[in-house]
């Protein structure tokens, strides 16, 4: 089989006029790279890359002629297309391409993603059972709580309440982009909507300093966290992961913000984390995905992948290391999750079910695409 055409769209979405604030930027509310790969047999893969940075570079690459790498190779041999991909990184081609090591990580991802697709239609399974099949159901969380100009209390309680009534059973707030102070009251006030029973989640998004991490832990106690995401500043984030962790009971976590599985790898080292939250659509793919799952089974780490429960729920179904998926419910926050699919697997009652459609199991919505969708290649 041969990859013979490569289609690329971004996806954006409007702005609202009110951003969602974690500590200290913005998140879009779509930033997004789509690739869509042909094959001489038929098959069609669909792979994403979310980018938190300006999505141009991306653009430019695949605009600069790197789907000269891609089409014609063998879509079925995904390991072998991740490291050619990968390995541009440090070519002379690349710079005389003008293609950044960011863009080639979050290209080499998509496709990657896209090659698994493929994969898994071509065996007819899913990749949740190609990858281990360890259990078809896994548990999924709601990210929510952002600072937003002007938000109240009152308008974070109302926000907690829909939330709720969607039948999420986990909550992720943020925190560290006000006083400690501030952000405890703000945090009492979703412990106190989800009930004692809801598993609540803070993520500080490396808003803290030491000292404020090692207080906020301490301050947080009593609301009974089920983690602690990325709390220290990113320039000795792992040196104050591992002092924080001697200092705290609650599980800490970190791994969105590594650009690479080497990142990752060296989190693990430190041996201060109980749960790694890499990304496949943001470095890695499926390829580096699954080794670092397995590699998080044997040290005894949980896998709580960021961003797009679709796609990374096949990664947590497949390992025993797998904890929970993350998921955006409130289309305010991110419109891809409620539009770009048509008919993708169920959420309730904080479980997502895999259905067994073969590959991703996700069919995009033409609607939804002409949306979001802008073509680039």
């Amino acid at each position: 089989m041969k990859v013979t055409a490569l289609e690329a769209y971004e996806l954006r979405a409007p702005d609202s006029g009110r951003p969602h604030w974690v500590s200290h930027f913005v998140v879009p509310r779509a930033n997004e790279l789509l690739v869509r790969l042909k094959t001489d047999e038929g098959i069609e893969g669909v792979g994403i890359a979310t980018s938190y940075t300006p999505i141009e570079a991306v653009v430019h690459a695949l605009r600069a002629g790197i789907a000269e790498q891609i089409v014609g190779a063998d879509p079925l041999a995904p390991e072998r297309l991740y490291q050619r991909l990968f390995a541009l990184t440090w070519q002379r081609l690349a710079h005389e391409q003008g293609w950044s090591r960011e863009a080639l990580i979050r290209i080499s991802a998509a496709v990657d993603i896209a090659a698994w697709d493929i994969v898994g239609k071509a065996a007819g399974l899913p990749l949740y059972r190609l990858f281990g099949g360890y259990r078809d159901k896994v548990p999924c969380y709601v990210t929510c709580a952002y600072y937003r100009d002007g938000k109240t209390l009152s308008e974070l309680r109302d926000e907690m309440q829909m939330l709720k009534a969607q039948g999420h059973t986990g909550f992720k707030a943020k925190a560290g982009g006000a006083t400690l102070a501030e952000d405890m009251a703000r945090l009492e006030v979703v412990r106190e909507v989800i009930g004692d029973t809801a598993e609540l989640m803070v993520d500080v998004n490396r808003g803290w300093d030491l000292a404020t991490a090692i207080a906020g832990a301490r301050a947080l106690e009593p609301l009974r966290p089920r983690w602690l995401e990325e709390p220290v500043h990113w320039h000795d984030d792992r040196r104050g992961l591992k002092l924080l962790a001697a200092r705290t009971s609650i599980p800490l976590s970190a791994g969105e913000s590594e650009l690479t599985s080497y990142g990752c790898r060296a989190l693990l080292e430190e041996q201060a984390i109980q749960i790694l939250q890499f990304d496949c659509t943001m470095m890695g793919g499926f390829t580096e995905g699954r080794k670092l799952a397995a590699l998080c089974e044997l040290n005894h780490v949980q896998v709580a992948p960021h961003h797009d429960c679709f796609i990374h729920a096949h990664i947590v179904a497949a390992s025993p290391a797998g904890c929970i998926v993350e998921s955006f419910t409130d289309p305010e926050r991110d419109p891809l999750q409620a539009e770009l699919f048509e008919d993708p697997p169920p959420i309730a009652g904080g479980v997502l079910t895999l259905k067994e459609q073969p590959g991703l199991g996700l069919t995009l919505s033409p609607a939804a695409l002409a949306k979001f969708g802008d073509r680039i290649l």
